[in-house]
């Protein structure tokens, strides 16, 4: 098989031949601005290719970055950039970059990886759990307004009073220190964020024909609090008109903060824009604060979607690396035939300040394939609820329970980035 269509490590002239093929396959048209911010991050020596003469026909690729888990945060490989020509197709090149990436990453010692699935059906074939939901907003800006705070001790709102705070609206490149600084400080307690460095932060905020697509340039407000930033958010507008007047929407790629002053008053803001009937905002969480400060959480037109894919690499270190909301003492025996290394009982032990994974030669009390463990690896869905689907095996009496809790955490993971 490898004879016709070999694999080998990427090269940085990789780069040109994979955007192509990247741009066909996902009915794109070519932007340079956008590609020279990609070719920023690209990452040639975590690529594999596949070749078929002269023609670069399939690419999985990783960028090194971190993940905020449950607890803690630690080296995930970002796996992306992964495409087979149309004209490949069905030949199982997928299937052999999988799992070629998967050794390499198990032999490098990154213990997660993590992606965005084009299809959902694609990756729990490589033992990928979807990990992380997210909600599409589409908000009807005539019917939904933003509460003033109620409640004895509450404060009169942003702009009514000193300390309360204020916004800024600014240049995205010229705020971009202060945006890294609230990130970073609220990154270890958001699990799905990843990390970002100045070139991770230039892709973010790269503004171009393709991202603006008939919308404004990028634009950000920063929420300054009583000890400075505290909270961001980066927006775009789209102009329409009818014979009724404006109805203008604005598009949210981005809105964080760390205070409830800082987040109320960036969604204020952000629902108050001049001339604008409606917003959209796709990478909201599950438990997004904004459905308790509406006055009609309806008119905020959730749709529920799948964000980050999480693939346990070595399932010991994995386990090891999260911290758990209660304390769990529960063995499990897992099952992964592309890593046999993960396959056995593994006895997990922890709480909320430390955690140990070993094999063990115990009973088990649960018993799952390593693609379910990662589903609830970040807290996003129960374990309860795999169990009830049948893909968690309950072998003790009321393990299910005790693990469901020890899994969760105060805290529903987000994707806020598609990388």
């Amino acid at each position: 098989m490898d004879a016709p269509f070999p694999i080998r490590a990427g090269v940085p002239q990789d780069f040109d031949p994979v955007m192509e093929l990247l741009l066909a396959a996902f009915h794109q048209n070519p932007d340079p601005d956008l590609h020279h911010v990609e070719r920023g991050v690209f990452e040639p020596d975590r690529s594999l290719v596949v070749t078929d003469g002269d023609r670069l026909v399939g690419h999985a690729g990783a960028y090194t970055r971190e993940l905020t888990v449950p607890g803690g945060v630690l080296p995930a490989a970002h796996v992306s950039l992964v495409v087979v020509a149309p004209t490949d197709r069905r030949r199982g090149l997928l299937t052999r970059l999988m799992h070629r990436q998967l050794r390499q990453l198990r032999d490098g010692g990154e213990p997660v990886a993590v992606l965005w699935a084009s299809e959902g059906r694609i990756y729990p074939r490589y033992g990928y759990g979807m990990a992380a939901q997210r909600l599409e907003l589409d908000v009807d800006l005539r019917e939904t307004r933003v509460l003033d705070p109620a409640g004895p001790g509450a404060g009169a709102g942003p702009g009514a009073g000193p300390g309360v705070g204020s916004l800024r609206v600014g240049d995205p490149g010229r705020l971009r220190p202060e945006l890294a600084a609230v990130y970073e400080r609220l990154r270890p307690g958001r699990p799905g964020w990843s990390g970002r460095d100045d070139r991770w932060w230039r892709y973010v905020l790269a503004d171009s024909p393709a991202r603006q697509s008939g919308q404004t340039a990028l634009r950000v407000v920063l929420h300054d609090g009583p000890t400075g930033p505290d909270g961001y958010a980066l927006w775009r507008t789209v102009s329409d008109w009818d014979a009724r007047g404006p109805k203008g929407r604005v598009r949210v790629i981005e809105a964080v903060a760390g205070s409830v002053d800082g987040y109320r008053a960036l969604w204020r803001f952000l629902t108050g824009i001049d001339l604008s009937r409606a917003l959209s905002f796709r990478f909201a969480a599950l438990d997004e604060p904004l459905f308790q400060l509406v006055d009609e959480p309806r008119q905020l037109g959730a749709a529920l979607a799948d964000s980050l894919w999480v693939r346990l690499v070595d399932v010991a270190a994995a386990l090891s690396a999260r911290r758990y909301a209660t304390g769990v003492d529960v063995v499990v025996d897992v099952t992964d035939p592309l890593l046999p290394e993960n396959s056995g009982r593994w006895r997990l032990t922890g709480d909320r300040e430390q955690a140990r994974c070993v094999p063990t030669d115990e009973p088990a009390d649960l018993a799952c394939g390593v693609a379910d463990l990662a589903a609830v690896y970040l807290g996003g869905p129960s374990l309860r609820s795999l169990a009830d689907a049948g893909r968690v095996r309950e072998l003790r009496h009321g393990a299910v329970a005790e693990a469901n809790t020890a899994f969760g955490w105060d805290r529903a993971p987000a994707g806020i980035e598609i990388f």
